[in-house]
């Protein structure tokens, strides 16, 4: 029986010449990631282990991102805890703020992931990188500790389900259209630790913003890891951002998939997910009518230029909703700059949105973002669960840039065609 992408690259990392799901391997890794609020403790379980020294100083990353700039005493410590530790191990890739971004979109922005890498992170969304065609897949913070000492960690070879993409998006489609109607149709469990892999001619037809929102969101279906076949858009990228040495993989004709998927693009509406799971979708057309109070434009799923691109189309010439509290997060400094000198901050503010440095802080209820009781939040986030963004009786309803910047104009769920776009 032949291998998935996945499972090649699992084999290749664990210098053998095949695996097969289910197998436990031990992997060597080419990157090591965390955050404010998972590396501490992860540094925290390196200290009690013997060998003090880590595997590799350019194969750590570590992104201060959640609890930035610092909204009070702790998340300063916690900092304070990573810069320490980057300067005593000479961590080549530690961004603090004004250098920094969210984590999954500044990874690939760096050129620190490629093709065929195998990667962990102390955060869930991880896995945002195998829309590069690199295995990455989220750990906890002592398997963190682990990977920065030995460079390795392990794993049980995930089984895979294929989903195989045909057609073209229509208009205001996202990526994050698709991977919402593919986790209502499949379920916050329905990959349960399996390897999310996709495949098809309607690949060509979405950006890498796209892929790296879809692969950003395969936890929220339970995966293990989603991963993209890497194509002349994935090259392009990869020479644009970095100077590492790629391996492309691709899956075996007799490849085993538990399940295959067809999904058609050109069918797929606008979609939004209600409280209080990713899984709970509707499309743009089902939702009725639901006011708001809140709209979130950025996090590592939905903070990339293109992203911000599709919410200033909306909002030019537009003004929010008034009382309406409209933030806007670019997800790193020069998705910041750049769209400065494209003039989308400009649109944003002009219509009446905040807009921030990057931060994660109100996709997890950090800072900079808290619904109150009883308030409702259209956010490009990646989850609505109870309590996510503030206060357990607040409710979350995900949904792209473009569905957000109309809901922030009409003051309810709304879609850019109810504005005439």
């Amino acid at each position: 029986m032949g291998m998935t992408m996945t499972q090649k690259i699992l084999a290749a990392h664990a210098g053998l010449k095949e695996v097969e799901a289910g197998q436990l391997i031990e992997a060597d890794l080419d990157i090591v990631l965390g955050n404010d609020i998972t590396a501490p403790v992860a540094i925290q379980e390196m200290e009690k282990i013997k060998k003090k020294q880590v595997f590799h100083k350019d194969k750590i990353a570590l992104v201060p991102d959640h609890f930035t700039p610092n909204k009070d005493i702790k998340s300063a410590q916690n900092c304070k805890c990573l810069r320490e530790f980057a300067k005593e191990h000479d961590i080549t890739n530690y961004f603090e703020i004004g250098e920094m971004g969210i984590e999954h979109a500044l990874l690939p922005e760096k050129g620190l992931v490629v093709a065929g890498e195998a990667v962990i992170g102390a955060d869930s969304h991880t896995c945002t990188y195998g829309a590069l065609g690199a295995f990455s897949t989220g750990v906890g913070s002592t398997d963190m500790a682990a990977g920065m000492v030995t460079g390795k960690a392990w794993f049980k070879v995930p089984a895979a389900l294929k989903f195989e993409l045909t057609g073209c998006p229509g208009k205001w489609v996202s990526g994050k259209d698709i991977i919402l109607h593919i986790i209502g149709l499949i379920g916050v469990d329905g990959a349960l630790y399996r390897s999310m892999e996709f495949v098809g001619d309607g690949i060509k037809n979405l950006s890498m913003d796209d892929r790296f929102t879809m692969a950003n969101m395969a936890i929220e279906a339970g995966a293990k890891n989603g991963i993209f076949p890497v194509d002349e858009k994935t090259i392009a990228y990869m020479e644009e951002h970095s100077k590492k040495e790629y391996k492309v993989y691709e899956a075996d004709e007799d490849a085993d998939y538990e399940k295959t998927y067809p999904i058609d693009l050109s069918k797929i509406r606008p979609t939004v997910a209600f409280p209080h799971l990713p899984e709970n979708t509707r499309t743009i057309d089902e939702v009725g009518e639901v006011e708001i109070q809140q709209v979130i434009i950025g996090s590592c799923t939905n903070g990339r230029i293109e992203d911000l691109r599709a919410a200033a189309k909306v909002l030019e010439g537009r003004k929010v909703k008034k009382g309406m509290r409209v933030i806007i997060f670019p997800a790193t400094q020069d998705i910041y700059l750049q769209a400065m000198e494209e003039g989308l901050l400009s649109t944003f503010i002009k219509a009446g949105a905040a807009v921030s440095t990057p931060t994660c802080g109100p996709c997890l209820g950090g800072h900079m973002g808290i619904l109150a009781q009883g308030e409702r939040a259209v956010a490009t986030t990646n989850r609505n669960f109870v309590g996510r963004m503030g206060h357990v009786e607040s409710e979350i309803y995900l949904a792209s840039p473009a569905v957000a910047a109309a809901s922030a104009v009409t003051g309810r769920i709304s879609g850019p065609e109810e504005l005439g776009l």
